[in-house]
């Protein structure tokens, strides 16, 4: 099982350079920044703690991830929804399929307020302190890899697009090059405030979007970004942050200034099992692509 030290690819995309932290090619249960965020309940033996609680949506990366985490360390796993579509209960995919094999306990209902000592809750998306611990190894493994690339500090660009805004925010904690960002979930501001919540300062830059977009809506431009980065890089993306986000980075990086003198890293976080239901949904809507 592989968690850490995930390579580097060299891409062209529509003529530029950029390289891409491949974290999609970590344990194939466990991977992506998921892989980070939880790296730190993956390392702990979880002694007297028999049960993890979570919530969030019905397709949730998060959610797929402490399913392999309860699963790998034998312990319970509920897990909060406030909706479920009948199609997606009849007829189980992606995120939720796999969760569901897990052993997922899956509750539709308000999260609880208070949980027992041997009960551990965990935010939304992994939006959490522990966090750090597996970043802060990401980090470090951009830094060594842009040492022996010999990068100037003052040269990298790095980018990532955000839900919660976690691995963003502590990437730019622990490294000494710029840390772009996109908001996904919501807007700018939601962003603005997950930061804010976990760390009082020393925030990634929010790169600004063209148009408003509602999170998990199908938008032609992201399944046609999508095609485009499968031709040209051979490498799949996800579908709810990935295409969105090289929309937002690609527009960046075409009106930054002496845009020769710097070398760009995409981190490649992973969530491609979602990427089964979307393609569908996107085939289905989009019939002409």
């Amino acid at each position: 099982m592989n968690y850490i030290n995930s390579p580097i690819d060299e891409i062209i995309l529509n003529n530029q350079k950029y390289f891409v932290k491949r974290d999609d090619k970590l344990d194939c249960d466990f991977s992506g920044n998921k892989a980070r965020k939880f790296y730190y309940f993956l390392n702990s033996d979880l002694k007297g703690i028999k049960k993890i609680i979570s919530h969030g949506s019905n397709q949730s990366n998060a959610m797929y991830s402490l399913s392999v985490l309860c699963k790998l360390k034998n312990l319970k796993f509920d897990y909060y929804i406030s909706h479920i579509p009948d199609f997606l209960k009849t007829n189980p995919s992606g995120n939720y399929k796999k969760a569901l094999e897990n052993g997922m306990n899956l509750i539709i209902g308000e999260v609880p307020t208070s949980f027992q000592e041997n009960e551990l809750f965990i935010a939304e998306g992994g939006a959490l302190k522990e966090a750090k611990y597996g970043i802060e190894i990401l980090a470090n493994e951009i830094k060594i890899w842009a040492k022996e690339q010999n990068i100037e500090a003052k040269k990298l660009k790095i980018f990532l697009p955000s839900g919660t805004g976690t691995t963003a925010l502590y990437l730019q904690h622990y490294l000494p090059f710029e840390v772009l960002t996109n908001s996904c979930v919501a807007d700018d501001d939601y962003l603005t405030k997950q930061f804010f919540a976990l760390e009082d300062k020393n925030h990634p830059t929010i790169l600004k979007k063209d148009k408003k977009y509602h999170f998990g809506k199908l938008y032609k431009e992201f399944y046609l970004k999508h095609l485009e980065l499968l031709k040209q890089t051979n490498i799949e993306f996800d579908l709810l942050y990935d295409s969105l986000g090289w929309i937002v980075f690609e527009n960046y990086v075409k009106n930054c200034k002496q845009k020769d003198d710097w070398v760009f890293l995409y981190i490649h976080q992973g969530g491609l099992i979602g990427n089964e239901t979307m393609i569908e949904r996107y085939r289905y809507k989009f019939t002409n692509i």
